[in-house]
């Protein structure tokens, strides 16, 4: 209270700040700027620790449930609904820039790195890790706090997160983080979203080195 007095005195009203929306911001950012200056996410094991063993642990120190985090199968049967729509909508175009845009193709064309297999289930973690990140973690404090508005909020940091990409790329994911955020929000689970995001990672790697080119 002496600090608020003290602060208010300096500076008229001090704003009552939600403390998990502070922590929530503070700690994605630092994350996602450590990680573009350094290489300790790089693997998919630093993937995994980074954006889901960061979150989940300030979840559990906080004494919260992860299951209001989304992680659980929520609302199973419009999360496939969702999943089946999104794939169908952005398989032709991700083919499309696959295949026929050059800095889509230049970018991913060298991205296999082993087999389809491989690709495939590292792909797996690592955007499942991303997913619980944005649509799992910080989503559910945005919502929480500023309601359906929330959605557009955690697309930003994702955008930001794509700089170095391809710009068509960059450009189009504050779309496809609201959209992947609406469709977290409606199953409350970020899995489908997830699901979305693999499919569409891997797919695109496959198209531009031939693989369904």
């Amino acid at each position: 209270m002496k600090v608020r007095r003290v602060l208010s005195r300096l500076g008229g009203d001090v704003p009552r700040l939600d403390g998990e929306v502070a922590l929530a911001t503070v700690v994605s950012t630092t994350v996602l700027v450590l990680t573009d200056y350094h290489t300790f996410a790089a693997t998919t094991a630093g993937h995994v620790v980074t954006y889901a063993g960061i979150p989940l642990l300030i979840i559990l120190l906080l004494r919260r449930d992860p299951r209001d985090y989304g992680v659980r199968l929520g609302d199973w049967r419009a999360g496939l609904a969702l999943v089946a729509v999104g794939i169908a909508v952005t398989a032709p175009v991700v083919w499309f820039l696959g295949t026929r845009n050059a800095s889509m193709h230049g970018y991913y064309a060298g991205n296999l790195g082993g087999s389809a297999a491989a690709l495939v289930g590292r792909d797996f973690f690592e955007l499942a890790a991303w997913e619980f990140f944005f649509r799992g973690w910080l989503l559910s404090v945005y919502v929480r706090r500023f309601g359906a508005d929330g959605i557009w909020l955690q697309a930003v940091p994702f955008a930001f997160a794509h700089l170095g990409k391809p710009e068509i790329e960059t450009l189009s994911t504050i779309f496809g983080g609201f959209a992947f955020g609406w469709v977290a929000w409606r199953t409350r689970s970020f899995l489908y979203p997830a699901l979305i995001h693999w499919f569409l990672a891997s797919f695109v790697v496959l198209v531009a080195s031939g693989v369904f080119g």
